[in-house]
């Protein structure tokens, strides 16, 4: 227990852990056995019961951060850049509004961004400092895990059906949260949905690197996520049709 309440910020040096090791793979392999666990325990629900399911995935993710929140200012160390503004922290207020009033351009943002954006953190994670038994650690991993698991469960359950048509909206909405976050970046000196800079560890420093501005990899990642995760589900309703 010695080391479980210190933060990326105050944590001594040397007790961390590197990419794709055993703790990494151990916290992969468990979040996709979850999910697919859910996903299949979904699609076997009723309508009643799947709201019921929706709305807890929410409530786990709000207790989730407070898990995060409440420590952190217990202990004096909590800072501006902690607030749920990231673009994956963005999210659970959207997952959560989603739960209880689901719309087509929200389903949309959650396919579309949700998904690959808390699957990247996952994959490159940015709180390798800290030690395996770590409570900021624990919710770095498990508020990902349940990021991904909401819009993929309703994806496999039918309830979100992405179509290439709704993605539009769902950048203009980015473009309005990105817009409200560069407004707190320049206020607060914070960096939130990495528009100010980026870590080594994030796929965009390669844009950094190559093209001196992380900022143009937005648009190529964006257009290869949606290649990805588009073109596979249109070819699909053409042959269909």
């Amino acid at each position: 227990m010695k080391y479980f309440w210190y933060t990326s910020d105050t944590i001594p040096k040397g007790l961390g852990w590197s990419h794709f090791d055993p703790l990494h793979l151990a916290w992969l392999l468990g979040g996709v056995a979850v999910i697919a666990l859910c996903c299949l325990l979904y699609r076997r629900l009723n309508e009643k019961q799947r709201g019921s399911f929706r709305k807890t995935i929410a409530l786990l993710l709000i207790a989730d951060e407070l898990w995060k929140v409440v420590p952190m200012v217990a202990m004096g160390v909590f800072r501006v850049a902690y607030l749920p503004f990231e673009l994956c922290s963005i999210n659970l207020f959207l997952i959560a509004w989603h739960a209880w009033r689901p719309g087509k351009t929200l389903s949309t943002f959650l396919y579309t961004v949700c998904i690959p954006g808390a699957l990247a953190a996952m994959l490159f994670p940015t709180w390798t400092k800290l030690p395996a038994w770590n409570f900021m650690l624990i919710h770095s991993f498990t508020v990902h895990i349940l990021l991904i698991l909401y819009p993929v469960v309703l994806t496999a359950g039918g309830d979100i059906k992405p179509r290439l048509r709704d993605v539009p909206k769902c950048m203009a909405l980015l473009l309005v949260l990105a817009g409200i976050a560069l407004m707190l970046n320049l206020s607060w000196d914070t960096n939130f949905m990495f528009l100010m800079d980026v870590g080594k560890s994030n796929p965009l420093y390669i844009f950094e690197k190559a093209w001196g501005n992380h900022l143009l990899g937005f648009p190529v990642l964006i257009s290869a996520i949606v290649i990805v995760m588009y073109v596979p589900i249109e070819l699909y309703h053409k042959l269909k049709r």
